[in-house]
């Protein structure tokens, strides 16, 4: 079936060859009142075009679901169909990764949280500032909230210093009852292991080459990569870690959650807070 905008190119080309309107359009099969109208869903699409351009410059990393969730936010009400066919109207597909060759295996979900404050996930990534200064990151994850609960950003962190950040968010949130994470040093050491004892929190160690095993804080770690490092130019160790501590309160308090219903954790956390309130009659 050809579409009408095919329809009026015929017309247009028919015109151009010397005949009358009312001879092409009754050779095309068009009504004479087709080719003067003028469609509405252009001008009806181009305020939502346009605040997905503005949304996609934002956050080049989020594809349209994620940015149907700010649109909504901002007044436009759209199902998910409309939303892709104006995404790839305006081109604003994202770019697709390379998929990594993944091993086939049994992956088991240890102590798999049921409620917040259950299960804290922490492990280390690695980047470079422009005058190539490394730093660290230390990224502490709620896996049931998706919260980030911290990320300490210092040219080099041992565990000292881990056992000081999670001392302050046991403080601030409550001691958890499961630390997971890898069997790296930082983690393993008789200080980081005697803090986590005399806490009353247990711990639950990777296996070697097991990363899914920490699924939460890996997955975690790539959008944190994806989404702030790869794009952000840290001139030095101190405006990383100013940077990257705006990005964690974006990512807890603005950043839609697929997993979460495209709620964001500070979100989530409430609605978990009002369905664990006693009904009152």
């Amino acid at each position: 079936m050809v579409s009408p905008l095919a329809r009026r190119a015929q017309i247009a080309l028919a015109r151009e060859r010397g005949l009358s309107l009312r001879r092409a359009c009754g050779l095309i099969g068009m009504s004479r009142a087709t080719p003067s109208y003028q469609p509405r869903l252009p001008a009806k699409d181009a305020p939502v075009i346009e605040a997905m351009k503005e949304l996609s410059a934002q956050y080049p990393r989020y594809g349209y679901r994620r940015i149907r969730v700010f649109l909504r936010r901002r007044g436009f009400e759209l199902s998910w169909s409309r939303t892709h066919r104006l995404w790839r109207q305006a081109g604003l597909l994202v770019p697709r990764k390379r998929p990594r060759k993944r091993i086939a295996s049994v992956r088991p979900r240890i102590h798999t949280p049921f409620k917040a404050n259950m299960v804290w996930a922490y492990d280390f990534v690695f980047d470079t500032t422009a005058n190539g200064q490394q730093f660290k990151c230390l990224t502490v994850v709620d896996e049931f909230t998706r919260e980030c609960l911290a990320i300490d950003v210092a040219g080099s962190i041992r565990s000292k210093r881990v056992i000081e950040v999670l001392s302050r968010l046991v403080s601030l949130h409550g001691a958890p009852l499961f630390m997971r994470s890898d069997n790296g040093p930082e983690f393993v050491s008789l200080a980081i292991l005697d803090w986590i004892a005399s806490a009353g929190i247990a711990t639950v160690l990777n296996d070697p080459g097991k990363p899914w095993q920490n699924g939460t804080d890996e997955s975690f770690n790539g959008k944190f990569r994806d989404e702030c490092l790869s794009i952000e130019w840290f001139r030095s160790r101190r405006e990383a870690s100013v940077v990257i501590e705006t990005w964690r309160q974006h990512y807890n308090e603005v950043r839609p959650h697929s997993s979460l219903q495209y709620l964001t954790p500070v979100e989530f956390k409430q609605q978990l807070r009002q369905d664990l309130q006693p009904a009152v009659f």
